[in-house]
This record gives structure tokens, sequence and C-alpha cells, in this order.
């Protein structure tokens, strides 16, 4: 009998907590959710700011979490950024304000293509987090970089032309009322990096509050990650 995705569903998973070390010792704590059969890709997410209660349970990656693994044959990494704490612990370090934080993502990244070894690897960030991926996740290895809510609020202008020399896709989902960047504003903002995908997304908020919301992000993630062109299904 089929189940009706409901807020606080978790499918199917194999759930395995990590630890990372970064190359200035800082201690990450995180967990991987992958599908108990064939993978079709993996994301890597870089939660909102921790000062405004941003960490790896945010409940859009935390649904991601719950729902991808099973529904989309997608791998989902989660972690703390340094000084960060979830229900699952707290990463050492102190907040740097995204910028020691380039070290996390790097220790992420090498992590999930090292040690996990997975393929067809794209980086995630929510709010505080597209920040973190439009400025550090520069390495070779992953497929490219999903936005959702960007404030553009650390990146400058410079650290976005560098994307003008970087093949790699960018789509940035951009809540209607978001409460930093709207989508008119996000049009002009990354207007100088002309190969970026704006989705403008009708009645989300920033926080990407309630069941719509959600499932419209985690099915352009998937569609993003796996090719899959219809929406997630609201039943497993």
């Amino acid at each position: 009998m089929a189940e009706i995705i409901r807020p606080s569903t978790q499918l199917p998973a194999l759930r395995t907590p990590l630890h990372v070390l970064t190359s200035d010792g800082v201690d990450l704590i995180g967990e991987i959710a992958a599908p108990l059969g064939q993978s079709r890709g993996a994301i890597l997410t870089l939660h909102p700011l921790p000062t405004a209660g941003g960490m790896m349970d945010s409940h859009v990656f935390k649904k991601a979490a719950n729902r991808l693994p099973a529904m989309a044959g997608i791998s989902v990494v989660r972690f703390n950024t340094r000084g960060t704490t979830s229900h699952d612990g707290s990463s050492t370090g102190t907040f740097d304000n995204g910028v020691a934080e380039g070290l996390d993502v790097q220790a992420m990244i090498d992590y999930c293509c090292d040690i996990l070894k997975l393929d067809n690897l794209w980086i995630v960030g929510w709010s505080f987090g597209t920040d973190l991926a439009l400025r550090h996740a520069k390495d070779p290895r992953h497929k490219g970089l999903i936005l959702l809510s960007p404030p553009l609020r650390t990146t400058t202008n410079d650290e976005l032309m560098y994307w003008n020399s970087d093949t790699r896709p960018i789509t940035a989902l951009v809540p209607e009322h978001d409460d930093y960047l709207k989508p008119d504003q996000a049009q002009e903002r990354f207007a100088i990096v002309a190969k970026i995908k704006i989705i403008p997304v009708q009645d989300a908020k920033h926080l990407w509050l309630g069941e719509p919301a959600v499932h419209r992000v985690l099915s352009e993630i998937n569609t993003i990650v796996t090719g899959d062109s219809e929406p997630l299904p609201l039943e497993f």
C-alpha cells in the first residue's frame, strides 16, 4: 500500500554517521543517507547560516535525506560546518562567516570523492550555503551547483565572475517572496554570469516552509541530478 509523503516521513536508506577532519584540524560531523539499491547520483548539502539556526538538520536538507535515497536513488551527504551544532552533535572550530568554512567545503568534497567514491556529485547550497558554494566549491570533481534562496550576502562580483571561466552548470531556485533576494533582483545580481539558470518559485519564501515548497525543491534537485523530468511522486 502506498504511503503518502508527509513532513515526518522517513523512507528506507543506509544512514551512516561521518567524521571528517579539515586541513586545519577541525572535526566535522555529519551523515550520509545512501540508497539501498542502485545509486543515480549524490548531493553534498551546505546548510543555512548557523548564527541564525542553520545546521545539517535544517528542514529541507533533513527531508532530502529522508526521501531522495529511496525515491530518486540519490545519496545525500549532510554535515555541520565549523562551530555548528545539530541533533547529531557539534563540529569543532569557530564560525568564520564563510571564510574558513572554505576548508570545510573542500574537506567534504575530498571525503565524498576520495573516501565515499560518489559519482555524479552535485553541490547544493541553501542561503549561507549558496555563498559557500559560489566562493569555495571550485573542485573539478563535482558536476555543478544548485542554489536555494541565494542571498549573495558575502559573494563578491569577482567571485561570481570566476564562474564565467567554469563550464559547469549553476541553477538557482529563487522564492517569489524571498526576504533577501527576490527573482527580479536575482536576475540583476547574477547578470554578470549569464549561464546561471534562475528558476522563480511562486508563493515560496526564503525558508521553503510547507510541503508544496519542499516538494518543488526536491523535485528540481532530482531533475538536475538524474535527468528525470517529472516531479517526485507524492506517495511512496
